[in-house]
């Protein structure tokens, strides 16, 4: 994989990916505004999957478990503009307003794409990139106006954007149950379940009397059998989206499992 990276500042980047297709598993703990230049993005999610395209353009709310697969298209390479929308950021920009935001019960992407402000924002930045001195507080500004034009367009956007909370603790089976695809660091469940990492292991024993890993290995291939039966759906794509790294590796997994491949289960249908 080639990627390259330029920055405005570490809040505004030009991503791009050169190489047939880019996998990560993250949990965004920023929340991210991302415009498409070239290529496509899959994002998988607990309960939803998004497709993204040139032109499109989407908020990705922090504190969200994602799968991203990233592709190049027609011959160019996967490349967006990124905007990062720190805490810190917002709670100097609503410091000065007056708001009180409800709390989301679902914090979903949301998409606006092709909206011509937003577009025209995101699409100045580009000479910018460029650049090896820029006007004072450039940035800043961008990232505001950003904000400005989501509140005009978003009458709901506040109770996204000016949510400071940090997750609580809440019912650890059922998160899991929901999210146990996403190939994280296990400080990261702790993290969103509202515990230590000690904490987090001595619960989920309680719950799965399982270690965390064999847990979640044997959920991860279970999915994936249910892929290969009811959605006959390829070996490359279900390794990625069950919370896998590697085919060869989740090859091997999955035959110590159930006793054959996942080439030799297709088969037979």
């Amino acid at each position: 994989m080639k990627y390259t990276a330029q920055y405005i500042t570490e809040d505004i980047k030009l991503s791009c990916y050169d190489d047939s297709f880019f996998k990560s598993d993250i949990m965004f703990d920023q929340h991210m505004l991302v415009w498409f230049i070239s290529g496509e993005t899959k994002i998988v999610q607990a309960d939803a999957t998004y497709f993204f395209k040139q032109g499109d353009i989407f908020l990705i709310p922090r504190n969200q478990l994602a799968t991203i697969i990233n592709y190049p298209k027609n011959g160019l390479p996967h490349k967006t503009v990124v905007m990062h929308l720190s805490t810190a950021r917002l709670r100097d920009y609503y410091a000065k307003q007056e708001v009180k935001p409800h709390i989301a019960a679902v914090q979903k992407i949301l998409c606006y794409n092709n909206h011509p402000l937003l577009e025209s924002c995101l699409s100045s930045l580009i000479p910018y990139f460029d650049m090896k001195e820029l006007p004072p507080d450039i940035a800043s500004l961008k990232i505001t106006e950003a904000i400005s034009i989501l509140r005009a367009i978003d009458k709901g956007i506040d109770n996204i954007l000016a949510n400071f909370e940090e997750p609580g603790k809440i019912e650890l089976a059922s998160f899991m149950e929901k999210n146990f695809m996403f190939n994280l660091p296990l400080e990261k469940f702790g993290y969103l379940t509202g515990r230590s990492l000690t904490t987090f292991k001595r619960d989920f024993q309680k719950a799965f009397q399982l270690t965390p890993q064999r847990w979640l290995t044997q959920k991860r291939l279970e999915l994936a059998h249910y892929h290969f039966v009811e959605k006959h759906a390829k070996p490359v794509d279900v390794c990625y989206e069950v919370g896998f790294e590697n085919l060869s590796h989740f090859s091997f997994a999955f035959k110590k499992q159930f006793g054959y491949t996942p080439t030799e289960l297709l088969n037979k249908r």
